[in-house]
């Protein structure tokens, strides 16, 4: 029985080394000294303690003599693991090697060290950045009115035009060195929030510019000469700039575009030069049928060997102006009737200097990479800001509206199905613009987080277009008729347009998110993957080093999988919020479950998880979930805990939580080896699944802040535009919302008093001069009363047309 107590005590120190990760060297001096100590304190039987200190000799010279363990071991592994290991391609291995690694990595570690997350400075804006935000952008938002843009102008207006130019709209990203505004990410964040929540139009167009364009790769991939010639042209808007990737036969498989260079002879400028000739064929291209300025990516070939070297030379990028002979601009696309400039663009023998090419000669074969580096960290600014800008906007209308909108005589924010569909979209808004401010402050620390860049766009654009459904449910009618009154009807138009570019959704969630986290962000898997094909003489020992490191993390992730299951967390120390102590806990729980089931995964899977797409979604999607929980966490720590927010944060924590076991326990239900799946699924959901949805009180509580003038409700909405132009729809739905919620305790007077037989209305009189009749409110009280009610009747109402009003139908060439 001793005996039997000193193996269970042995375990238990085994166990508590590989929960704290402790160092092989440290671990063989532990489990010594334990042995030792049993032997002189409380020796077992002499064969039994001869068996113990034999294993733990062997493995201890085994697993500590390097020499001997790469001779025993790992190169033997190395070999099956070449075997076993995923084929990364070129354009694989270039995508890979693009950006940072960040907080994904402290994620796929199972082990999220929470201080370093909350060390982070918050985001600020320069003194000349809120001047911008605050003059030039707020004026822009006055003069963009949507419904004029889509229904009549078909574009931005002139004026419209003219002052994005003017104002260096189209440079925020360019260094002020070449006349550019040079402003942080983050506040180039902002100020597409603040104009997406106005007009999707503007919002893509000035997205354009300063995202995935001709400015960011110049900037980073760009010769000299080519900085000095365009960059100022550019952020003056004299050169309007487009980027041409996709085409009709590569759309999500990017790399495997047709359109081609061939390096040859020909005449520029009355002279023959070695260049390209050019023939390509584009779609979908924002910004094509007004561009000046033509980025195009192709594939570069050289039959002749005029520049040496392969005869593949492969993906390229060329900055071709638009009047070059040969360059063809076609009509106009029309994406869902949004209004931003689209088309196609083709070329045929376009002959071009190669000193067109960015980075010059040198950069011919590089703009895969550069693609990748560039999309590393753009990839999460335009599209998840515009998102961010949708969603507020949404939010705040969708809260003042079920408050002013009366069925059944209540508001319509008092039945639970509305408030349903409010707490989605305040906890989702909240979540949204946690991940979007903590994402673009990492960017501006220098970080290029690839595997966040996707998720955030991923996610937010998909998360921006469910607020809108809910919005539009919860609008009902008056959001189905469009008119000028509409202030949904265009951005629900355009919501599946962010869907489809930047890597389409599907993409990202299937192949991109885990598949690049995987080896992006795990700790060995990638070391392992270069080490097992190296030929090198020191890959042995790296493969080694990666190999061990590797299964060390796995057998720490599994216990700490089946300790903070089964404990839920609790023992975990945490150092923010104490009200947010339980959040922090269950996420270092649900971080450990997804590294240990994302590891078995791909030991089991290895190269054959390309192929199961469905498990990499639902292993991408529990990623996903960690880093916005993540963020919520940052983000209530960055406002100064207010405790008002608090159902927001968590309704999302809640929500998050839920998604990430959904999607893990999803993953192991539908595990290929199914035995080994149960035998996961018990290892980390020991005492079965925990976490649930927020419960209705929880959807209550958020609903409230949204249907109220809080604070709370400011914050969350604090980055969208305020209009006060007293004809602006919004701004005479904010007032109404005002005046219906300081008017309530009239209503409630009134209420009473038909309740009470003081009152009896009949149809045709007038409720409130029949109160101020009967003295139960008085002259102040019956005019507030009566404005709040003519408000409400104005901000109900749908636009009306006459019946011979024609179509219009969009002008075709441009």
């Amino acid at each position: 029985m001793v005996t039997l107590a000193w193996l269970v005590v042995l375990i238990v120190v085994v166990m508590t080394l590989a929960y704290h990760r402790a160092p092989l060297w440290l671990s063989t001096l532990a489990v010594a000294g334990y042995l030792a100590a049993v032997h002189l304190l409380s020796p077992p039987p002499i064969v039994i303690m001869g068996i113990l200190w034999a294993l733990f000799l062997a493995a201890a010279v085994l697993l500590n003599l390097a020499p001997l363990r790469r001779k025993l071991i790992s190169n033997r592994v190395k070999t099956w693991f070449s075997r076993r290991s995923p084929h990364l391609s070129a354009t694989e291995r270039q995508a890979l090697g693009a950006g940072t690694v960040w907080w994904d990595a402290e994620l796929f570690s199972g082990r999220p060290r929470w201080k370093s997350l909350l060390r982070q400075p918050k985001p600020a804006l320069s003194q000349a950045e809120r001047a911008f935000l605050e003059g030039p952008t707020e004026e822009l938002c006055r003069m963009l009115d949507e419904w004029r843009i889509t229904e009549t102008h078909r574009d931005l207006p002139p004026a419209v035009w003219n002052f994005l130019k003017e104002q260096g709209f189209m440079g925020l990203i360019i260094p002020t060195e070449y006349g550019g505004k040079g402003f942080s990410a983050y506040a180039h964040s902002q100020i597409l929030v603040k104009v997406g929540s106005r007009s999707p139009t503007a919002g893509v167009t000035i997205s354009v510019p300063n995202s995935l364009g001709p400015a960011e790769l110049l900037l980073h991939h760009g010769t000299a000469e080519q900085r000095e010639y365009y960059l100022p042209k550019l952020a003056r808007g004299e050169e309007i700039p487009c980027f041409a990737l996709t085409g009709p036969e590569a759309g999500s498989d990017a790399a495997a575009i047709p359109d081609y260079g061939v390096v040859c002879r020909g005449e520029h400028e009355g002279r023959e030069i070695i260049g390209l000739r050019l023939n390509w064929d584009k779609r979908y291209i924002t910004l094509a049928p007004v561009a000046t300025l033509l980025g195009l990516a192709f594939k570069v070939y050289d039959p002749e060997q005029l520049l040496g070297g392969d005869y593949q030379r492969g993906i390229s990028i060329a900055l071709i102006p638009s009047t070059t002979p040969g360059v063809d601009i076609g009509h106009r696309h029309r994406p869902l009737e949004a209004a931003f400039m689209n088309g196609p663009t083709r070329g045929r023998n376009v002959f071009i200097p190669l000193d067109w090419v960015i980075g010059g000669e040198a950069g011919i074969g590089q703009g895969w990479q550069m693609l990748m580096n560039c999309l590393a960290a753009g990839r999460a600014i335009s599209l998840p800001a515009n998102a961010c800008g949708t969603a507020q906007l949404a939010t705040a209308v969708s809260g003042a509206y079920a408050r002013i909108r009366r069925q059944f005589k209540r508001p319509i924010s008092d039945f639970e199905g509305i408030q349903e569909l409010l707490a989605r979209m305040g906890g989702n808004t909240y979540m949204l613009d946690a991940a979007r401010t903590l994402t673009t402050r990492a960017i501006d620390q220098g970080q290029k987080p690839a595997v966040l860049s996707a998720i955030v766009k991923y996610q937010l654009t998909e998360r921006s277009r469910r607020i809108l459904n809910d919005a539009m449910d919860i609008h009902a009618g008056k959001s189905i008729c469009l008119g000028p009154n509409n202030y949904l009807a265009r951005f629900f138009q355009s919501a599946p347009i962010p869907i489809t570019v930047e890597g389409s959704n599907l993409l990202t969630r299937n192949m991109i998110i885990f598949g690049q986290g995987a080896l992006r962000c795990h700790p060995f898997l990638l070391k392992e993957i270069n080490a097992a094909g190296s030929t090198a003489p020191d890959a042995e020992k790296a493969f080694d080093r990666a190999f061990f490191g590797h299964i060390g993390l796995l057998a720490s992730n599994k216990i700490r999988s089946v300790v903070l299951g089964v404990t839920d967390g609790r023992i975990v120390l945490t150092h923010g919020a104490p009200e947010l102590r339980r959040h922090y806990q269950r996420l270092t729980r649900a971080a450990a479950a997804f590294a240990f089931v994302a590891d078995m995964t791909l030991i089991t899977q290895g190269a054959a998880l390309k192929r199961r797409e469905r498990l990499s979604a639902r292993l991408g999607d529990a990623l996903s979930a960690l880093y916005l929980a993540s963020a919520v966490l940052k983000r209530y720590e960055n406002e100064g805990r207010e405790q008002l927010d608090l159902p927001m944060v968590d309704w999302a924590v809640a929500t998050l939580l839920y998604e990430s076991q959904q999607a893990l326990h999803e993953t192991l239900r539908n595990f290929p080896n199914r035995p080994l799946g149960r035998l996961l699924r018990a290892l980390v959901f020991p005492l079965g699944r925990r976490y649930q949805k927020p419960n209705d009180v929880l959807d209550r509580q958020v609903a409230e802040l949204l249907t109220k003038p809080t604070a709370s409700r400011d914050r969350l909405t604090s980055a969208m535009f305020r209009a006060t132009d007293p004809d602006d729809p919004i701004a005479r739905l904010e007032k109404t919302f005002t005046l219906l919620v300081s008017a309530a305790p009239i209503e409630q007077k009134l209420q009473a008093a038909e309740r009470a037989g003081q009152l009896r209305f009949a149809p045709g009189i007038d409720p409130v001069q029949a109160a101020l009749a009967a003295g139960i409110i008085d002259p102040g009280e019956a005019e507030r009363l009566g404005e709040a009610i003519r408000m409400r009747q104005s901000v109900i109402m749908v636009d009306e047309f006459a019946a011979s009003t024609p179509i219009k139908s969009l002008p075709g060439p441009v």
